[in-house]
């Protein structure tokens, strides 16, 4: 079984998901703005001033930008 921190992490995420692609559907927020959103958080992990956490942070941000580039968060039309 995962660990709890990996499940919560795995809902948050797939919630997260599943708001940005209805405020995109909903016509609340452009594709344009959800992209920002994506790349602000991942700006924000990249530059991450805990170097006792450093390869979390890089791995969120690897995660986050590996959601950019598949356009799973954002259904590109």
């Amino acid at each position: 079984m995962p660990v709890p921190n990996d499940i919560a992490g795995a809902a948050a995420l797939s919630i997260c998901e599943s708001l940005l692609l209805a405020l995109n559907d909903r016509r609340v927020l452009p594709e344009k703005e959800i992209v920002g959103i994506l790349q602000d958080a991942a700006a924000a992990h990249e530059s991450a001033d805990q170097a006792d956490q450093a390869e979390m942070h890089a791995a969120v941000a690897a995660l986050i930008n590996g959601i950019l580039a598949g356009g799973n968060s954002v259904r590109r039309r």
